[in-house]
């Protein structure tokens, strides 16, 4: 199934569990799916069965979402207490669609106790008390954690045959392009593993002399872990440098956001240290997963990494956060960065790498090995120094149960394939109408811009937030308005700017004419993207935030001159 088959689907307010193998494209159909939603004006639930996938997701674990936390088990009594805490109770009956990412990681058990608390919140005796749920996930990645006991998948829950979910199987593949490396994988996955695809793989068994210095190096256990990153670090001359992470919200909320973080509470970094970014560039300039060095410190001591393209990048604190019906519920604040010289499989999960040196020697879990390989994009960047049998095996009941996904994904797309679209599209105008959103002909259509009047077609939180910006007449009356942060709110304007959905003139007003000019003249000196240098040459008389909307505002003019230029010359 494409990745435009099974968004068809999804817009049809149908169960669905969409699949497919590690660079199939599942994260980016859900967040088209999530967009569309959002520019339908209803507000996806975003979950995840553990942190590290809910911080990629700005969503939180179902472990809090629904209030059952740490529990491996419930009893009717605590259901009921867990259902009357106000704040749970309040967020699974605003819900209307709920997402849970990396469901090959929840057990049957948690599956099914976060629908018992779902249906007596709502009162609605179907699963998940008859909210729309989408699970997303690839039951050949890592398994529940069984903490040495058998655990079932959530696919063996009574909740799961309740739900029904259509199967959505992405069969496109966007990561790895090498047909070598490519029929190794598939072998693994169909448990078809020969000795000639081991004979591939151990072409690249790499010893210690022959290791590339830059690439990260995979772990089964974080104590190997551990060891190699204060081993490495160690070892380079002079003093470090600590980084400590910052946050705002509630304690426990912004736990679980540390928790989920790539980059550590204490980052510790010397020049040369080989290091990682944990989080997408919104310019495009790195993405989760770039490998670099650190190459020297800028004015106000911010990290220099030079990519493996030579490309030299200062690395600034970004947000991690929480949201929840639009709003920021708590968010950390980190420089995107992480040692690079190992971290554990678990923890690539999700990645994309050009490189990477793997030691699978004592690998023990079903699928680890899997996880750890499709990470790399192409066999020539896979270094390996350790491999065990375990390594290379999955799951055997998958093996079995995947032919079942296959089947009925093929199904769905010719169930659907055979539908006239008229009928699909009167589907989804019923799913959108019935959560109380507003249909459009175009999830990303063109609308009004006049000030004073809502830009239609834009996910609900930008909307919302551009409305606010224009009738208000300060950063601050925005913030108020939205019950967010200011840096928020300057990150959804940069957003919609992304997007070619900001005017000039939606915020200049933010921010006084002799301010912007002020702060435009030192941008220009310091190269026009950098802010740190320019904080601190003003002495912090202007906060970033004000800064970061004036950088906003020179972009969005020089793209308006050049837009009239263009005409001109037309």
């Amino acid at each position: 199934m494409t990745q435009a088959e099974a968004l068809t689907i999804l817009k049809t307010g149908a169960n669905v569990y969409l699949t497919g193998e590690p660079g199939s494209g599942k994260t980016h159909t859900i967040n088209e799916f999530i967009g569309w939603l959002r520019a339908s004006g209803i507000e996806p639930s975003v979950t995840a069965a553990t942190g590290i996938a809910a911080t990629h997701v700005a969503g939180m674990t179902l472990h809090s979402w629904s209030g059952i936390g740490v529990s491996e088990s419930l009893t009717r009594a605590e259901v009921d207490r867990i259902a009357s805490k106000e704040h749970i109770a309040r967020r699974i009956q605003k819900a209307k669609v709920l997402i849970i990412e990396e469901i090959s990681m929840l057990s049957a058990t948690t599956f099914q106790m976060a629908d018992a608390v779902c249906r007596e919140v709502r009162r609605v005796d179907t699963a998940f008390g008859g909210l729309t749920v989408v699970l997303v996930g690839d039951f050949f990645q890592l398994p529940p954690v069984s903490r040495g006991r058998e655990v079932a998948f959530a696919y063996d829950s009574g909740t799961w045959r309740e739900l029904n979910p259509l199967t959505c199987y992405l069969t496109e593949q966007y990561r790895q392009d090498d047909p070598e490396f490519l029929s190794v994988l598939s072998a693994i996955r169909t448990g078809e593993v020969e000795e000639y695809h081991h004979e591939t793989l151990m072409t690249r068994h790499t010893g210690a002399a022959e290791l590339p210095s830059a690439a990260p190096k995979l772990f089964s256990h974080n104590a190997d872990v551990d060891r190699i990153n204060a081993e490495e670090l160690a070892k380079l001359p002079g003093a470090s440098k600590k980084f400590l992470m910052t946050s705002k919200g509630k304690d426990s909320l912004v736990e679980g956001l540390k928790r989920g973080c790539l980059s550590p509470e204490i980052l510790e970094l010397k020049d040369g240290a080989a290091v990682m970014f944990t989080k997408n560039s919104p310019q495009g300039r790195f993405v989760n997963g770039t490998l670099g060095v650190i190459a020297g410190w800028d004015a106000s001591g911010m990290p220099i990494v030079e990519t493996k393209e030579g490309l030299r990048i200062t690395a600034e604190p970004m947000e991690w956060q929480l949201e929840e019906q639009g709003k920021v519920r708590s968010s950390i604040a980190q420089i995107p960065l992480r040692l690079a010289y190992a971290m554990t499989v678990h923890k690539s999960q999700g990645m994309s790498m050009d490189a990477a040196i793997i030691d699978l020697s004592k690998a023990f879990e079903y699928g680890q090995g899997y996880v750890a390989l499709s990470r790399v994009r192409r066999l020539s960047g896979v270094y390996l120094t350790g491999l065990n049998e375990r390594a290379l095996r999955v799951h055997p009941e998958i093996l079995e149960k995947d032919h079942e996904f296959r089947a009925a994904s093929e199904a769905a797309r010719e169930t659907f394939g055979m539908m006239k679209g008229a009928e699909v599209i009167d589907m989804q105008k019923k799913f959108v109408k019935a959560l109380g959103g507003a249909w459009m002909e175009t999830a990303l259509g063109k609308g009004k811009t006049a000030r004073g009047k809502p830009e239609r077609g834009l996910p609900g939180r930008l909307a919302e937030t551009l409305q606010a910006v224009r009738d208000a007449t300060t950063l601050k009356d925005v913030a108020k308005a939205r019950g967010l942060t200011a840096s928020t709110v300057v990150k959804h304007l940069e957003e919609l700017a992304e997007i070619g959905k900001l005017a000039h003139a939606d915020f200049a007003h933010l921010i006084s004419p002799d301010a912007a000019d002020e702060i435009h003249e030192a941008l220009e000196a310091a190269g026009g993207a950098r802010l740190s240098p320019v904080f601190h040459a003003f002495g912090g008389r202007y906060s970033f935030e004000t800064l970061r909307l004036a950088r906003l505002m020179r972009h969005s003019a020089l793209a308006s001159f050049s837009e009239k230029e263009d005409q001109r010359a037309f």
